[in-house]
């Protein structure tokens, strides 16, 4: 579980930090020119989701920072995942799905473990 759960965190952390780098050099995100269903939220608060780079670069950070502290055994490690979990469902839908799942299996593991 700990090895799916590190794989999805890193995917989700390596393409948020990718896509925040190239938005901020490049003016746009990698894909299509329109930015995924996860910008309608912005748009919606008029903000300009061109201007979010930082905001993916933080987010990528936090993903790895969560992988050291699920692999370094840290008490916080489950809090924090969910946290990062709940904190990422904004980011339809792949961001979306990966996070559900990662606290499913946190919620799992958590009953299993007796925490």
């Amino acid at each position: 579980m700990k090895i799916v759960i590190s794989i999805l965190g890193l995917l989700n952390g390596a393409y948020m930090l990718i896509d925040g780098i190239f938005v901020s050099i490049r003016g746009k995100y990698i894909g299509p020119e329109k930015p995924g269903p996860w910008a309608e939220l912005f748009y919606k608060l008029n903000i300009d989701v061109f201007k979010l780079g930082w905001l993916f670069i933080i987010y990528g950070f936090l993903w790895f920072i969560w992988i050291f502290v699920l692999w370094t055994y840290r008490d916080w490690a489950w809090g924090y995942g969910i946290l990062l979990s709940v904190m990422t469902l904004w980011y339809l839908p792949v961001g979306t799905l990966f996070s559900i799942i990662i606290m499913v299996v946190l919620m799992i593991w958590k009953q299993k473990l007796g925490l």
